[in-house]
């Protein structure tokens, strides 16, 4: 990964070249695994410690990868947890898979989320009348490479959608990394189109049927399913931007939401990371994953 300077912003001297690295803690598919970011070497958060934008501009992003594209474990930055790592979600004590949605395996992109942002469940977004749902801002990053978990990625973005997934909005914002060979031509929602296309309809129809194996109906989309614009897109990362800001400085109660961090001079909740107990790092083999994890389901109707 290559060194990335970041500017000073809320709290933030980077003076040096920073890079970020993963320690992983047990073997991946099992309730022990867990990824925590480093930066230099040095445990951080990566909800609350890296910052969301790479440049003074505010034109390049941070994305923390969560998902590499084909795969299908359902892993998440754990909101609950001392400096939120990575970790794969569970159902009633079980690890949690998509299912394979045909033609689809996986997940279709790099698949992860903004740092320092937050869907407010307490805010009703005015357009899709929903509340948002309660986790940082939900990236999608469409290069040509596959990405690791835990990898911190500089991209831009290209669009958003707004799933509606049971009573909540649930942004998922497109976007590419800067060093991707097509990111020169890609500026903006119909550049997406242009130059991969059918990409935003393979999008569209994964988020609506990937829950229907598993018992669930489908989906629903605000805007009729429509990916909206740049400029719609960075408006809602503002909004989330913001309101992590509220939940960082106590404005806003966090609920279950572990605020610890190692660089937020504003929050209460800072923390020398000498005084956490973080588990040196373990390069373990995966966990065998059950065979029917890579089953696939034809979905009636999934092209329509």
């Amino acid at each position: 990964m290559s060194a990335q300077t970041f500017p000073s912003r809320g709290g933030y001297e980077a003076k040096a070249p920073s890079v970020f690295t993963a320690r992983k803690i047990g073997a991946p598919h099992t309730l022990e695994h867990r990824i925590y970011i480093e930066k230099d070497g040095v445990p951080v958060s990566p909800f609350h410690d890296i910052p969301l934008y790479a440049n003074e501009q505010q034109t390049v992003l941070n994305m923390v990868v969560e998902i590499p594209r084909w795969t299908n474990a359902k892993q998440e930055i754990s909101k609950d947890e001392t400096l939120n790592p990575i970790k794969q979600d569970t159902k009633k004590g079980k690890l949690r898979f998509v299912r394979n949605c045909f033609p689809h395996k996986g997940y279709l992109w790099n698949y992860g989320a903004f740092p320092q942002t937050w869907e407010d469940p307490n805010v009703t977004h005015p357009e899709t009348k929903m509340n948002g749902d309660n986790d940082p801002l939900d990236v999608c990053e469409i290069g040509e490479l596959v990405a690791k978990p835990g990898e911190v990625k500089q991209v831009k973005v290209l669009g958003v959608m707004a799933l509606l997934d049971e009573g909540e909005t649930d942004w998922k914002i497109m976007v590419i990394d800067v060093n991707d060979p097509l990111a020169p031509r890609l500026n903006d929602i119909e550049d997406v189109e242009r130059h991969l296309p059918g990409l935003l309809r393979a999008t569209n129809e994964w988020f609506r049927i990937y829950k229907i194996p598993d018992g669930k109906p489908e989906n629903q989309f605000a805007f009729s399913g429509e990916c909206k614009n740049k400029k719609y897109a960075m408006e809602v990362v503002r909004e989330c931007a913001e309101a992590w800001e509220r939940l960082i400085t106590g404005k806003t109660q966090p609920g279950e939401i572990d605020l610890t961090n190692t660089s937020v001079s504003h929050s209460k909740n800072r923390v020398d990371t000498s005084s956490l107990k973080i588990p040196q790092g373990e390069n373990l083999a995966p966990a065998p994953i059950d065979s029917s994890i890579d089953k696939w389901f034809y979905i009636s109707g999934a092209s329509a």
